[in-house]
C-alpha cells in the first residue's frame, strides 16, 4: 500500500512492505513499541536514573548546562525550544547538548530512553550547525523506519519554525527524484537502503559535505537484517571532520560494537539503571488445572481487581484476545492491546486506560513494554514469562510486577499456575528473587478482599 504525507517542508510517500519472517518480527516490534512510546508521551519522563559521562578527553572540564539561555543558541531557535514547551534541559540534555554543542564539534554516544529529550537535543545540534544560505545537505539523520524518520521531521520542524529557510528533506523508499539532480534541502532524514541510495548511487548528495550525522535508535536499527552493514557504508563516506552523534536505549554487546565501529573517539553518556526492587510487592500464587480454571479464578478475582487499574499479561496474541472476549462476555470492561493493531490504534488504547477509561488492559509483553501507567497497582501473570527456551525470564517478570510498586506504592501480583512446569517455572522465578510467594485461594472472597486493601 501507498501513502503520501505531506507537510509544508515538502511531499513524502513510502512503500510500506511488511515481512512475515520471524527473525524480523523482534526489530518491527522494536521499532514499533519506539514510534508507539513517541505517540503515548505528552510530556518528558522524570527520570531518575543517574547519568554516568565518560570523557574523550578526561582532562578538559566537564560542563552541564540547568538552562537553554547558558548554550548561546541562535535566537530563532532558543524560540524554537520555548515554544516546544521546554523550560529546562532534561537530564540527558543537561549533559549532552554542552558536548553536542562545543567547538570544536565532539563525537557522542549516549544511552538515552523515549522520553528522555533525546531527539530534541540532537536536533538541536544539526540546527545549530546548518548554514541556511549553503543550499546542500549538512546533516543526515537515519531512522530505522519510516515513521520513526517522520516522527524526527516533525521534531525538526517545530524547532525549526522560526527559521523558515531551513529545509527538510526525506530518504525514504518511494519518494522518487529524478535521477542526477542533487537536493538542496539543508537536512535529510531516512532509512538507512535509501540513504545509501541517495549517497553511492544516485548522487543526490554529496556525502563529504555533511557536518553532522546522527543514527537514532541503534538498538532497533540493528535488529533489522542489513541496516547495520548499510549505516556503517554510509559512515565511511563522511568527512573525517564530520560530527557523529549515536543514540540508542539499550546497550548490549551487539549495540556497543557498532557504535564503536560507527562513532571514533566519542564522549559516553550512560544511564546507571535504577534498581528495581520488589519489596513494596505482595506477590501470591494460584494453583489451578487448565486454562478455564484460571479463567474462573480470575473472573473470582475480578470486582477485587478493579478497585484499581490492573494488568494481565498474556503468552500469545491469541490468547490475549480469547481472555479479553471472554470476560466481555461475562460483562467486564477490559481494553486488549495486541500487536495485530497499527501503532496508533494502540496509542489510543492505552491513552484510555491511563485515563482510567478502562480499569483492566489485558496485554501481550511485546505490546506492554516501556509503557508507564501511574495508576497500575494489580499485575496478573494469566501466563508465566518465558523466554523462547521455555526458562523463566526474570527480567520481565520484574519489569511486569515491578510496575505496581512504584513510587513507593504497593503493589500486588498474581501468578497463574497450571501446570507442574509452570510451577517449576514459579519456584525457579522465588529462587531468583529469593522472595516467597504465597499461595492464594480464589474461592475464598475474604482473602481476595484482604489482598486487594
Amino acid at each position: 500500500m501507498y501513502r503520501n504525507v505531506t507537510t509544508e517542508w515538502g511531499s513524502v510517500s513510502d512503500h510500506w512492505y511488511f515481512s512475515v519472517k520471524e527473525d524480523e518480527r523482534s526489530s518491527e516490534d522494536r521499532a514499533a513499541q519506539s514510534l508507539l512510546n513517541k505517540l503515548i508521551r505528552s510530556n518528558l519522563v522524570d527520570n531518575t536514573n543517574q547519568v554516568e559521562v565518560l570523557q574523550r578527553d578526561p582532562s578538559s572540564p566537564l560542563y552541564s548546562v540547568k538552562s537553554f539561555e547558558e548554550l548561546r543558541l541562535k535566537p530563532q531557535l532558543l524560540q524554537g525550544v520555548y515554544a516546544m514547551g521546554f523550560n529546562r534541559p532534561s537530564k540527558i540534555q543537561e549533559n549532552a547538548l554542552p558536548m553536542m554543542l562545543a567547538e570544536p564539534p565532539q563525537n557522542l554516544i549516549a544511552q538515552s530512553q523515549s522520553g528522555t529529550g533525546k531527539t530534541a537535543a540532537f536536533v538541536l545540534a544539526m540546527l545549530s550547525r546548518v548554514e541556511p544560505a549553503e543550499r546542500y545537505p549538512q546533516c543526515l539523520c537515519l531512522s530505522p523506519t519510516y515513521e520513526l524518520a517522520l516522527q524526527t521531521g516533525k521534531v525538526i520542524e517545530q524547532m525549526g519554525k522560526f527559521h523558515p529557510e531551513l529545509k527538510l528533506a526525506y530518504a525514504v523508499r518511494g519518494n522518487k527524484l529524478e535521477r542526477g539532480q542533487k537536493i538542496s534541502e539543508h537536512i535529510v532524514i531516512g532509512t538507512p537502503g535509501t540513504v545509501l541510495d541517495w549517497c553511492a548511487k544516485l548522487k543526490f548528495i554529496d556525502p563529504k559535505k555533511i557536518k553532522v550525522f546522527v543514527l537514532d535508535e541503534a538498538d532497533v536499527m540493528i535488529a533489522t537484517q542489513g541496516h547495520q552493514d548499510q549505516s556503517i557504508r554510509i559512515q565511511r563516506m563522511l568527512p573525517r571532520n564530520c560530527q557523529m552523534l549515536l543514540f540508542s536505549a539499550t546497550f548490549e554487546d551487539s549495540v556497543w560494537k557498532f557504535a564503536q565501529k560507527v562513532v571514533p573517539d566519542p564522549n559516553i553518556i550512560k544511564l546507571k539503571r535504577e534498581e528495581e526492587t520488589l519489596d513494596t510487592i505482595k506477590q501470591y500464587y494460584v494453583l489451578c488445572n487448565n486454562r478455564d480454571e484460571k479463567f474462573q479464578a480470575l473472573c473470582n478475582l475480578y470486582g477485587a481487581i478493579t478497585i484499581a487499574q490492573a494488568m494481565i499479561f498474556c503468552h500469545t496474541r491469541k490468547t490475549a484476545s480469547w481472555l479479553a472476549a471472554e470476560l466481555s462476555k461475562e460483562g467486564h470492561q477490559v481494553a486488549l492491546l495486541s500487536g495485530e493493531m497499527m501503532v496508533e490504534q494502540r496509542a489510543a488504547v492505552i491513552e484510555r486506560f491511563r485515563e482510567g477509561k478502562e480499569k483492566v488492559l489485558v496485554t501481550t509483553n511485546v505490546c506492554a513494554r516501556g509503557i508507564d501507567v501511574e495508576q497500575v497497582s494489580v499485575v496478573i501473570n494469566f501466563d508465566l514469562p518465558v523466554d523462547k527456551d521455555g526458562n523463566p525470564d526474570n527480567e520481565t517478570y520484574l519489569h511486569r510486577i515491578g510496575r505496581t510498586g512504584r513510587f513507593g506504592k504497593r503493589g500486588l501480583a498474581v501468578n497463574m499456575v497450571d501446570s507442574k512446569h509452570s510451577m517449576n517455572i514459579l519456584n525457579r522465578i522465588q529462587e531468583h528473587f529469593n522472595k516467597k510467594i504465597e499461595r492464594l485461594d480464589t474461592d475464598d472472597l475474604d482473602e481476595i478482599e484482604k489482598i486487594a486493601n
